[in-house]
């Protein structure tokens, strides 16, 4: 068995590291030295940039005030420092599999992992008091889950997947569905899961066709096969409620033709034994990354006996599943971010504990060298990392804060709050996962050789993070629903409302001498994300759509870096407040200081990539609708 592993302490003897033996068992006050995250910039981001009071004075989440939160998330550290962290790295040498029988074999320490975070809330624990939820704020439930998912973010899918599944049951079941599955799902017995995607169609759901026949009272025979369905039918969950998109007989054909189906693994019977269901896996894919994290192969009704229970109406489902999808999209992109946060607290603390060479100036060979973090190389990738990291960790908090508004605020609140989620989606799951990549790779060039070798996380952290950017939708996908869907819904409505909330940003980041020439840059590439949608507008009125999407992913990196770089002027208008006032009770003058310059570094080093986006979206050619295939040969 390979145990729990200390993988953040890096200790450096005469130029040597010492490489733990991976058998070995580590103290809990190891634990609590290990740094895989900044409790500090979420604390920032919570109570001074995002105004979580303003949430709590909802009445909705009225029961709540700052210090009984904080002492939640501060409990949720905990638990990660105890039961995730030691695993992270014992969770991959000993990945998921296959048990051949129907099954698949997880790490003993999932089983404890999903019960403790069961019993601490973090699965219902956004849900509503009537369902037995704590009724948490998404800032709150969400600021908890990224800690988990710095610590070990293999683990945290499972109980992440079961909140979703629960929150979907909740809002369109019926009161017995909810009775029969939710608090199974909550106290973590029973793993819930999204069952989309089929062997044939992909990430295109117009052409599933696993089939569901009518039996009566809302229940259907169900038969086809699914694929990659994450937390499917392991061994640490004694039951799995797989919420599974279907086409009942005779359907229109198209996504409106598609209904929603609970169909348990074994069904519930009103003594409380459990019936089997005709619900097999047929195999677990073995992936490059989160290999503690099960993807498997289900067959529905291979018997022809499996039973489904419709949620809502017929051919409706794949509208209620969209609530799982965003809440899913948002998610990825939290993962994608917390994932390079662990990679980032890494390579920072390799930075400031490995010595290497000398600075250009000194020239004396007999100096001892100096720690690499002195270089001014070393600087600019690790400033990259943070400026990625803590500006999608920003927008993440945006997006859990819009949530909540979008579920409590009052009526126009409401709506501009949901419009723009709607409109941030896709950029705060594509950012994070796509510029997250782009981040560990630094880190493990921060390491250099060092970050290529299984002694180091950075390598695992790595190889976790590239499935972010194909979670719920490729890069692609998410690209096209952005600039095809909501950049022009109601007419534009979501464009305006994300428009006047960074002009709000740019206008008081303006009345600051030392701020303003930022928010002047920002203005600019605003202005520029204005001409490209009038340049390619133009294509959508004459009906030429597919010219229109060519370019969608191009559009989606520089309206990315435009977003981004709002949050970053959020953050350094508040730090830039706080050293002015002398309000700096939270932090250190030097942890302000340094969101005023990562913020710099971001407009200096990430921003410009913007205008060349504009440059080749506004250009004339039209370079990717290839007839000749001989041209791609």
């Amino acid at each position: 068995m390979v145990g729990p592993q200390d993988n953040s302490r890096f200790r450096i003897q005469d130029l040597k590291f010492k490489v733990q033996d991976s058998k070995f068992e580590v103290s809990n006050s190891t634990f609590k030295s290990m740094r895989y995250t900044s409790i500090e910039h979420t604390k920032f981001l919570l109570q001074q940039v995002h105004h979580v009071s303003d949430v709590f004075a909802l009445p909705h989440f009225s029961h709540l005030n700052w210090e009984e939160a904080w002492m939640m998330i501060e409990s949720a550290k905990l638990l990660a420092d105890r039961d995730m962290a030691p695993y992270f790295k014992a969770m991959d040498a000993e990945p998921a599999q296959y048990d051949g029988n129907g099954g698949v074999k997880t790490h003993p320490q999932l089983k404890t992992i999903i019960k403790q975070a069961a019993e601490n809330g973090w699965i219902g624990g956004g849900s509503k008091f009537e369902f037995g939820g704590m009724q948490l704020p998404m800032m709150i439930f969400n600021a908890a889950q990224h800690i988990f998912m710095s610590a070990n973010n293999s683990s945290q899918g499972y109980f992440s997947l079961s909140a979703g599944a629960a929150a979907l049951i909740t809002s369109f079941g019926t009161s017995e569905q909810v009775k029969k599955f939710v608090p199974k799902i909550f106290a973590g017995d029973w793993q819930g899961t999204m069952a989309l995607t089929e062997p044939q169609a992909g990430s295109s759901l117009t052409d599933i066709t696993t089939s569901a026949t009518s039996v009566g009272d809302g229940f259907y025979n169900i038969k086809g096969q699914k694929i990659f369905i994450s937390g499917g039918q392991h061994e640490a969950c004694d039951n799995f409620v797989h919420l599974t998109l279907a086409r009942i007989e005779g359907a229109p054909p198209g996504v409106k033709g598609i209904s929603l189906f609970i169909i348990p693994k074994y069904w519930p019977e009103e003594n409380g034994s459990l019936t089997p269901n005709d619900v097999f896996c047929a195999g677990d894919f073995q992936k490059m990354g989160q290999r503690g994290y099960c993807t498997t192969h289900l067959v529905f009704g291979d018997k022809d006996a499996c039973k489904g229970w419709l949620v809502g109406e017929p051919h409706k489902g794949l509208g209620y599943m969209f609530q799982m999808m965003n809440e899913a999209r948002i998610s990825v992109g939290l993962g994608a971010a917390s994932t390079a946060m662990a990679a980032y607290q890494a390579s920072l603390q390799y930075a400031n504990e490995r010595p290497q060479g000398r600075l250009a100036n000194e020239k004396d060979p007999l100096k001892p060298p100096t720690l690499i973090v002195n270089h001014p190389d070393v600087q600019r990738m690790l400033l990259t990392q943070k400026a990625i990291i803590e500006g999608s960790l920003s927008l993440v908090m945006e997006c859990n804060r819009l949530s909540d508004l979008a579920h409590a605020a009052e009526v126009e609140e409401k709506q501009n709050s949901f419009l723009l989620l709607e409109l941030l989606t896709p950029i705060v799951k594509t950012y994070s996962s796509e510029q997250g990549s782009r981040a560990v790779a630094l880190a493990i060039q921060t390491l250099g050789g060092y970050g290529f070798t299984m002694d180091f996380p950075v390598q695992q952290l790595y190889r976790d993070i590239k499935i972010t950017s194909l979670y719920e939708g490729t890069t692609g996908i998410q690209s096209i629903d952005l600039l095809g869907r909501k950049v022009v819904m109601e007419k534009g409505k979501a464009l305006k409302v994300l428009v006047d909330s960074i002009e709000s940003v740019i206008k008081q980041a303006s009345t600051y001498d030392s701020l303003k020439s930022y928010a002047t840059e920002l203005t600019i590439e605003l202005n520029r994300v204005g001409e490209v949608l009038k340049h390619l507008g133009q294509f959508a009125q004459q009906g030429d759509i597919n010219r229109y999407l060519a370019d969608a992913t191009v559009f989606m990196e520089q309206l990315s870096y435009v977003v981004i770089a709002w949050q970053w002027l959020k953050q350094a208008t508040v730090a830039h407040i706080a050293i002015q006032t002398g309000n700096v009770a939270h932090e250190t003058v030097e942890f302000y200081e340094g969101k005023i310059h990562t913020m710099k570094f971001f407009f200096r080093y990430e921003l410009p990539h913007a205008a060349a986006c504009s440059k080749t979206l506004m250009d004339p050619d039209y370079l990717t609708n290839v007839i000749k295939k001989e041209v791609l040969a």
